[in-house]
């Protein structure tokens, strides 16, 4: 995916190629015509991420056709929470409809939203030797990814949302991990799917915290 991992001081907004698509402009410019609030869209977000989270949750208690089920519908409720997440910036710029307040409910749902999300994930595991550990370490650098770019904008630098393991990244990664977990008893394997993800995710959010975190001291020492 070739696009600028910097965005512009006073613009921060992470960059979608998606945002451009007729589709999404489309979409975006029917909520706006019937006069759903970008503030709404965020909320929404966060229910479907607590719907996935759950989702997610409730597979290790659950066998037989139920089991895919579930992961197929934390699958959807993911790419529905990202959907969300750029719709209600369309509809706030774009559309026109930002409020005052518009960042509070642009941001603080979508932490809320990955701790819900990869919490789920971990109790997903719970069968596996920290299991649910996994999960909560998860959640907790997903929020300090998100924690170090905004304080870098809070310095009055750049907000960096390079990888490996931004948001995009780590709800492709376990919608990815959702779907091969539906079939993954074909394999022989129970579990091991979401584990496996978490393990990478976990590896590639500390490579992000560094990462970020050098580019922010760099930009600092060069004022």
């Amino acid at each position: 995916m070739n696009l600028p991992q910097v965005i512009p001081e006073g613009a921060p907004r992470r960059p979608l190629k998606t945002r451009q698509r007729a589709w999404a402009q489309g979409l975006a410019r029917v909520l706006t015509r019937a006069g759903v609030a970008p503030n709404a869209i965020s909320v929404a977000s966060l229910v479907f991420a607590t719907g996935a989270g759950i989702c997610l949750g409730l597979t290790s208690r659950t066998e037989g056709i139920a089991r895919p089920a579930l992961f197929l519908a934390a699958a959807a409720c993911i790419q529905l929470r990202l959907l969300c997440n750029m719709l209600d910036g369309l509809v706030a710029i774009e559309g026109g409809r930002k409020t005052v307040y518009g960042e509070v409910f642009n941001d603080l749902p979508d932490r809320l939203a990955d701790v819900v999300i990869l919490v789920g994930a971990g109790y997903s595991i719970a069968n596996f030797g920290g299991g649910r550990e996994l999960g909560w370490l998860a959640a907790v650098l997903a929020v300090m990814t998100a924690y170090i770019r905004l304080l870098g904008g809070s310095m009055g630098v750049h907000q960096y949302f390079l990888g490996p393991m931004a948001k995009p990244h780590r709800m492709a990664l376990l919608t990815a991990a959702c779907v091969f977990s539906m079939f993954e008893s074909s394999f022989g394997l129970a579990g091991q799917t979401v584990a496996v993800a978490l393990v990478l995710m976990v590896a590639g959010m500390l490579v992000t915290c560094a990462r970020r975190t050098i580019r922010i001291v760099a930009d600092l020492k060069q004022r």
